[in-house]
């Protein structure tokens, strides 16, 4: 098995994999993400996004991927968000999560981050087993917010607010 940074020419089997996950959680119409997305926001001239795979062989097809980013904590600084650990079905459980797992914690270690975080949905008890092995703390005291695209765009923002942002 093999751990590498993930390129570009990965993107497409990394988004048929992040499709595999969205089945796996029983949500596949909510992947909007797309090819050109993804190569904008992990190769462009700002890159958001940072990834590993995992091959069984050496340029092999991809059968794991972690997808990363930075984050802020105003409590400790720098931090890296793992924002999907994905393993095909047919790997899980040779090692190869652990493998992925490492390599982010790895990433996290390298750049200086002061924490490494990452969400698990409180009904996959795979992946909660999982990080618990890994000796991962899971915090059930908080709660995630989120608001969808289209909360966003209709959102009602003080126009000084808007200008204030659109000010460079």
């Amino acid at each position: 098995m093999f751990i590498r940074r993930g390129r570009e020419a990965d993107l497409p089997q990394v988004l048929a994999l992040i499709q595999e996950l969205a089945e796996y959680e029983k949500a596949a119409n909510e992947v909007t993400n797309t090819l050109a997305d993804m190569q904008r926001d992990g190769f462009g001239p700002e890159p958001i996004f940072g990834f590993f795979v995992a091959l069984e062989v050496p340029e092999g097809p991809i059968v794991g991927i972690a997808l990363y980013y930075t984050a802020y904590s105003t409590w400790k600084g720098r931090m890296l968000f793992l924002e999907d650990l994905v393993v095909t079905e047919a790997m899980r459980g040779t090692g190869l999560g652990r493998r992925l797992f490492e390599a982010v914690v790895a990433e996290a270690r390298h750049t200086g981050a002061h924490r490494l975080r990452w969400q698990v949905l409180d009904w996959n008890e795979p992946a909660i087993g999982f990080y618990k092995k890994l000796g991962a703390n899971l915090d059930p005291e908080w709660y995630n917010g989120n608001l969808t695209a289209e909360q966003i765009q209709d959102f009602p923002c003080d126009p000084a607010v808007e200008a204030a942002v659109r000010e460079e």
